[in-house]
């Protein structure tokens, strides 16, 4: 399975998307509820308003990202987006956050308005089959302004808060902008207090503490750890030393997106559930040396195997030469002149 399929299934679980939140906007206090949230279409059609007022459809680019998850508890819409360790930094991703967040708002007056219309038909209805309409302000019927009518929206309609977080699954650091003022360059104090600037919701272990990582509580920790350490093979031993108890019992998901997003080739049973990623890290490094032990010894055997035959090729050679050496010797030529035939000194060829 490929690592934006197994991280967006994890992040998806309730338990982990409630800790996401918790940690962001709580700190790690456990305020989000998993148990109270709903999860959203991703595939939803927001209707923004054209310059004619008029309603233009327009495709969310939500649905189309790998790894995205919505819920809400009905008080807050939350909203998840990740980053793939493969994938590169989006520089424009304060613009991108700032898009979804409206056109989530938008979205929202656009159920309004159908909710509206839908009961002042149903009403329509009522009213006709009783045969004689109610009167304004009868059992708390609704008396809407000529403005409330053309936006669909009661002005007494409240939207629920969108809150966008993108969590960066890489030991890479985040290089992009963090708000809509990095991609401008505006120093006017005067032309800034006009705009507002969109900030970035990041989760990047990279550039996170270890004790604001130690704020998640859920298997999230371990997991944005081990991502945070995975490029130093003498950091990520000691970090797993110091948290042997938790990484000897993590659940069986967090150790298949931790093997995904870094690429580590742990093995451990299908069968298992909790997987004791200590044991996992030191049979994968056994493993290692093992197969670095064979290749040194196949290298070996073939350098050995190649220098024998270097060996023997030059003591045929040498048998040749001294054949050579004995045979023109024995038709009366002198030492000097047999050397230059056979092509070795003279005094080894006198040795001969």
């Amino acid at each position: 399975m490929k690592a934006d399929a197994i991280t967006k299934s994890y992040v998806q679980d309730v338990n982990i998307f409630a800790d996401i939140f918790n940690y962001y906007i709580y700190k790690g206090k456990q305020v989000i509820k998993p148990e109270e949230l709903i999860q959203r279409d991703p595939t939803k059609i927001a209707l923004p308003y054209g310059a004619d007022g008029a309603a233009h459809p327009v495709q969310k680019f939500r649905d189309v990202q790998k790894l995205y998850a919505a819920m809400t508890d009905g008080k807050t819409e939350y909203v998840l987006y990740g980053v793939e360790n493969q994938s590169r930094v989006h520089y424009a991703m304060p613009v991108r956050n700032y898009l979804y967040d409206a056109l989530e708002y938008v979205g929202q007056v656009d159920e309004a308005a159908k909710s509206h219309k839908k009961e002042r038909e149903e009403r329509k209805k009522k009213e006709e089959k009783a045969g004689e309409p109610e009167k304004a302000g009868e059992e708390g019927k609704k008396i809407f302004s000529d403005e409330e009518f053309l936006s669909g929206f009661w002005k007494e309609d409240r939207l629920i808060p969108s809150i966008t977080v993108t969590i960066l699954f890489s030991p890479k650091p985040w290089n992009g902008p963090l708000s809509l003022f990095d991609m401008m360059e505006v120093s006017d104090p005067a032309v800034q207090a006009c705009m507002d600037n969109y900030h970035l919701r990041l989760i990047a272990p990279a550039q996170m503490a270890d004790e604001e990582i130690m704020k998640f509580q859920s298997s999230l920790r371990e997991v944005m750890l081990f991502i945070k350490y995975s490029e130093n093979k003498d950091e990520l031993s000691q970090m797993l030393e110091n948290n042997k108890k938790r990484f000897g019992e993590l659940e069986r998901r967090a150790a298949e997106v931790i093997k995904a997003v870094t690429n580590s080739g742990m093995k451990y049973k299908k069968s298992e559930e909790v997987v004791d990623m200590c044991k996992a890290i030191q049979d994968m490094q056994m493993e290692a040396r093992k197969e670095g032990e064979e290749r040194g010894k196949q290298i070996g055997e073939q350098i050995g195997e190649q220098r024998g035959k270097q060996i023997g090729e030059q003591i045929g050679e040498l048998r040749k030469a001294k054949e050579s050496a004995k045979k023109l010797y024995e038709m009366g030529l002198a030492t000097e002149e047999i050397a230059q035939v056979v092509g070795y000194p003279a005094e080894v060829v006198e040795g001969w």
